[in-house]
């Protein structure tokens, strides 16, 4: 059974989750990436998006993921398109690796943006890393030089970061600086050997 020790590492897009996955990888987790995957599926599947969209969106063997980025968040059409090829796929890598990692019997970190909405994962405990919606598209329209129009885009594109706010087993206010933030997770990261320690 996959995911016995597994933990989500989720967030809305901007909140810092990046950040907190390397603050966790230095305090000793294992981490399996969803978006790194899903790149790599992405580039596999060249031809198929090739198929789906048009030659446009493909160069040397890859993906011009800003490009499809742009058409996939204006159009829930296409983006449920792109779904239906990446996600299975994605899952599927996700769960292999996560047979491996449960072999060793102590928690690891499974980062999936999309985690809530894609309610593909029976993974039980979830860390959300939380910043108020304002905040959230500030630090995204900087990050990614957009307009407030495509940040807010992609924002809506996600579940509401209050209602992942709700559903987290642990959470992480990212309102802070960093020290605050590597004081946040190393209190999570107690809690997480402390719950596990209790099964």
């Amino acid at each position: 059974m996959a995911f016995d020790y597994a933990v989500v590492l989720t967030g809305g897009i901007a909140t810092g989750k990046s950040t907190v996955a390397k603050i966790f990888t230095s305090l000793g987790f294992e981490i399996i990436d969803a978006d790194k995957i899903a790149h790599n599926m992405l580039d596999k599947q060249y031809k198929k998006v090739i198929e789906l969209f048009g030659e446009i969106y493909v160069a040397d063997k890859k993906v011009n993921r800003k490009l499809l980025g742009s058409l996939i968040f204006a159009n829930k059409k296409e983006k449920l398109r792109l779904e239906k090829l990446l996600h299975p796929l994605i899952f599927k890598e996700i769960e292999r690796q996560s047979d491996l990692l449960d072999l060793l019997m102590k928690p690891y970190l499974v980062d999936i943006p999309l985690f809530f909405e894609s309610n593909r994962y029976s993974i039980k405990k979830s860390i959300v890393v939380y910043i108020p919606q304002t905040l959230q598209l500030q630090r995204l329209m900087q990050r990614d030089d957009s307009t407030e129009v495509m940040a807010q885009q992609r924002i809506d594109s996600q579940i509401d970061i209050e209602e992942k706010k709700q559903k987290a087993s642990y959470l992480i206010d990212n309102q802070g600086d960093m020290k605050a933030l590597q004081e946040l997770c190393v209190k999570v990261k107690d809690m997480i050997i402390q719950d596990y320690k209790g099964n």
